[in-house]
């Protein structure tokens, strides 16, 4: 009989690779991605809106650049710094808080519009997850998520690294909530409508050695695996890193432009 996976065990050494590098340096690339998602929620002015799992503060901007009340909350308190830099920056007025997307720390039916890009889906506990995303989303409200597929390049990146590093046995890949039969099992039961489209977003760098180098920086699950690794386990990751940006990139030899499917989800609490 398998041993049950230690949860707490597991979101801690999450906490500790996301605070690790610094994710704003990638973050800031997909703010495409927020600004598509706060139109698909169809975001109005004076909304209730929650970024869970915000990170640098993608949807977060994205639903304040659209007059929305903004709550944008992370459990890595460091990402919220460098999205309350960019809010401050354009003069917008958002709540930052320091919340756990599985133990969200407001009453039910809060809000108007739930959103997490690229975000909530890297929770231990995915159904617990899911729960809080319904419980604090108001009748008639909208959860809105971009969630990485399984097929795309970095489900296939997250797949390349678990070969190197392993995660817990029992552990659910992230990239589940990039399936919409997944979606649908969370959702359609709590009396939620689900629809999904499948959109790509576009990664734009010289070359794989550039994305590497750039992701071994800052992005914290690349940043510690390369850490922990012995030099030999290293390289063996940036090799096949390298083989699977190169076989990805669009460009050919002038650039590395590598697409990544995603989905962009609108589930409508009825």
């Amino acid at each position: 009989m398998s041993t049950p996976i230690d949860l707490v065990a597991l979101k801690n050494r999450q906490m500790v690779a996301w605070a690790s590098g610094d994710y704003a340096v990638i973050g800031t690339t997909l703010q495409i991605v927020g600004e598509n998602l706060a139109e698909a929620c169809d975001l109005l002015c004076d909304e209730q809106v929650l970024d869970v799992a915000a990170g640098n503060g993608n949807a977060t901007l994205a639903a304040a650049r659209r007059g929305c009340l903004v709550t944008s909350t992370d459990y890595v308190a460091a990402l919220l710094e460098r999205g309350e830099d960019r809010a401050r920056a354009e003069r917008l007025n958002v709540t930052f808080q320091v919340a756990d997307a599985e133990a969200l720390p407001f009453d039910d039916a809060s809000f108007d519009a739930v959103l997490s890009t690229f975000g909530v889906m890297f929770t231990p506990d995915q159904p617990k997850a899911a729960a809080e995303l319904a419980r604090v989303c108001r009748p008639g409200g909208r959860i809105g998520l971009a969630n990485w597929t399984p097929e795309g390049f970095v489900g296939q990146m997250f797949k390349t690294l678990g070969k190197h590093m392993p995660p817990p046995p029992g552990a659910q890949p992230p990239s589940q909530w990039g399936t919409e039969a997944w979606l649908h099992s969370q959702f359609n039961e709590r009396n939620f409508l689900v629809q999904v489209t499948r959109k790509t977003f576009t990664f734009r760098y010289r070359n794989a050695g550039h994305f590497i180098d750039t992701f071994r920086s800052w992005y914290g699950p690349l940043h510690k695996a390369f850490a922990a690794l012995p030099a030999d386990g290293a390289k063996a990751l940036e090799n096949d890193l390298t083989e699977l940006l190169n076989r990805s990139n669009r460009a050919g030899d002038r650039s590395l432009v590598v697409p990544s499917e995603y989905l962009e989800v609108v589930i409508t609490r009825r």
